[in-house]
């Protein structure tokens, strides 16, 4: 028997790509509880398929994480307070808390020197409660390691930083699919 958290641990895991650190933050443990939780999913579900066992899915709770719901915390790469048009290399990143449906506070994260993507800056702005990136321009490999630390993406934004997100709650923001294409061979993925 696979209990519902190891079966949201192999999903968030395994199946979304989540580093850990994103995973556990999104049921709402520690990262080393996390690690626990799948490390024994893996066992059984690795019995079941070795033995040929049936597998049964139930027991235990699963804390639903905050992609079922309204993002609470919101970034955007800003240069000059308009959405910058290139995220990895923006001036700084305008975070937005997000209560009853509207703005409730902002403030400045600085951006590290050199490509966004290679930084550290998506752990620190997962860390920092950011569970959606509004933006402008984004390759791929931003997109992969925002996503593995838990922030989904929206790209194609444009404009005053804070009116993007007003139009986002609004429902008018929605992601263009496309990518950065001004580092076609550029990828972040190391």
């Amino acid at each position: 028997m696979l209990g519902l958290d190891g079966a949201e641990a192999i999903r968030l895991a395994d199946l979304e790509g989540l580093y850990q650190e994103a995973a556990a933050r999104s049921m709402g443990v520690s990262r080393q509880t996390f690690g626990r939780i799948l490390e024994e999913a893996h066992r059984v579900v690795a019995d079941a398929i070795i033995n040929g066992k049936a597998l049964r899915i139930e027991g235990g709770q699963v804390i639903h994480d905050k992609e079922q719901h309204m993002h609470d915390t919101v970034a955007v790469p800003t240069r000059n307070g308009m959405v910058d048009e290139h995220f990895g290399h923006c001036e700084y990143f305008t975070v937005y808390k997000i209560e009853d449906g509207k703005v409730s506070s902002e403030k400045r994260v600085d951006s590290p020197d050199g490509c966004g993507c290679k930084s550290d800056i998506a752990s620190v702005l997962a860390k920092g409660g950011v569970s959606l990136m509004l933006a402008g321009n984004m390759g791929e490999g931003a997109v992969r390691v925002l996503k593995a630390n838990g922030i989904d993406v929206v790209r194609g934004a444009s404009g005053e930083a804070r009116a993007v997100v007003d139009a986002w709650l609004a429902g008018s923001v929605k992601d263009s699919g496309v990518g950065c294409s001004e580092h076609a061979g550029h990828d972040c993925a190391h």
